[in-house]
């Protein structure tokens, strides 16, 4: 069991689907190989074994993992560069899909049907804590959004918003955080979730969706109390901050009162090239508001530095590395999020690595260099091949 689950984070960390067609070329030629001196893997599995076993794994067992690097990352004291407001820290959550087939399927998969022909797919819901000034963001145990056994209706976005909160709060206690999210979760269902949670938040507020809140705003800001200020810089970009606090989410009795705010950017010519509003449990006042801004609008990192890099800088997110039956996709998905959560933490925190890094010009081209390296000698660890990379002494193989 050990040998396949590291071998399969082992195609996900090097991104190298033909990963094992090479290191069995060299246990052939040289009687050992990278996978064993790096990852400890005493028998390389074969793919249709690999599969059949990863299949039938729960996905549950994997959660506890990304809990675990957390934790290291806390007691080296790492967490700390991402605290945010007092000490708390911002949770972004957000859907994505990353399976998608007319043909293939699993009892899991999610059905959408259009025009009469039945499209399956798989979704899940990320979290991850970021911060607005931290390229590095640290990945949560996701929630797959599936049909399960007993289940007549689809499952949803929302529903697995509302699982993985309190999952988050059961693997992390202690943790202060602050959720943010699109509009989809700032209706009073889930700020209620978050409020048993212990949790604050961010969450996207629009016109469309929330008419009895904007009607609020409008009419407050019309008798003169909204609370507003105005930057701008060198170029003659404004910076606009309009909020006010206890207006009341929706119209329905016993509905929450929430602190509103609300951004927008206008160009030298006077056209506003960006506009958001959120709404809050923490009150907003001219001392956090840019902050608060800040936290809102870090919301895409999860899109931009998580789900971006996961498809389109070598990780292959949507490509279909097995399916099966079960629990196949899941897994998959799982480990290709652990390698990237472990290539995030040595950018964080390993100077070896990072030292690697600087020498190439683009991320993709880093790897390629250590794939390529990886195939055709072996080392004894990762540092030392990352050390062979840095500064060969010669061509001789190690």
């Amino acid at each position: 069991m050990h040998d396949i689950f590291m071998t399969a984070f082992a195609m996900m960390y090097f991104q190298d689907p033909s990963l094992l067609t090479f290191q069995h070329r060299l246990q052939k030629g040289c009687n050992c190989n990278n996978l064993k001196t790096m990852f400890n893997i005493e028998s390389i599995p074969k793919e249709t074994q690999l599969r059949d076993v990863l299949d039938q794994a729960p996905t549950e067992e994997l959660e506890a993992i990304f809990s675990d690097f957390l934790f290291q990352l806390q007691r080296a004291k790492q967490l700390e560069l991402y605290q945010f407001l007092k000490g708390q820290y911002l949770i972004p959550i957000d859907g994505s899909q990353y399976f998608s087939s007319d043909k293939v399927c699993c009892p899991g998969c999610l059905k959408k049907k259009t025009k009469g022909q039945i499209r399956y797919h798989h979704q899940i819901l990320q979290a991850a804590i970021v911060h607005p000034d931290m390229k590095q963001v640290l990945p949560l145990a996701p929630e797959a959004i599936q049909n399960k056994d007993g289940y007549k209706k689809q499952d949803c976005e929302i529903n697995a918003g509302k699982r993985i909160i309190s999952k988050i709060r059961k693997a992390h206690p202690k943790l202060k955080i602050i959720i943010t999210g699109d509009g989809l979760y700032s209706k009073q269902p889930f700020i209620d979730e978050l409020k048993k949670a212990g949790m604050s938040y961010i969450l996207v507020a629009k016109p469309t969706d929330h008419k009895i809140l904007f009607e609020w705003v409008d009419e407050l800001t019309g008798l003169g109390d909204a609370s507003e200020f105005e930057l701008k810089d060198l170029k003659g970009k404004q910076y606009v901050y309009q909020w006010m606090n206890k207006v009341p989410l929706n119209g329905t009795p016993g509905a929450d009162e929430v602190n509103f705010f609300q951004f927008k950017i206008i160009n030298k010519a006077g056209k506003v090239t960006f506009k958001n509003s959120w709404v809050t449990d923490i009150a907003v006042d001219k001392n956090n508001i840019k902050d608060l801004v800040k936290g809102g609008r870090a919301r895409w990192k999860i899109e931009n530095e998580t789900f971006n890099t996961l498809k389109n800088q070598g990780y292959h997110l949507e490509h279909n590395f097995g399916h099966g039956k079960k629990n196949l996709s899941m897994v998959f998905f799982m480990l290709n999020l652990l390698a990237f959560y472990t290539h995030q933490i040595l950018e964080l925190t390993d100077p070896v690595y990072q030292l690697c890094r600087q020498d190439f010009s683009s991320r993709k081209e880093f790897w390629n260099q250590i794939r390529c390296t990886f195939r055709f000698m072996v080392f004894k660890s990762w540092e030392t091949m990352l050390k062979k990379i840095i500064g060969p002494p010669d061509l001789a193989p190690p």
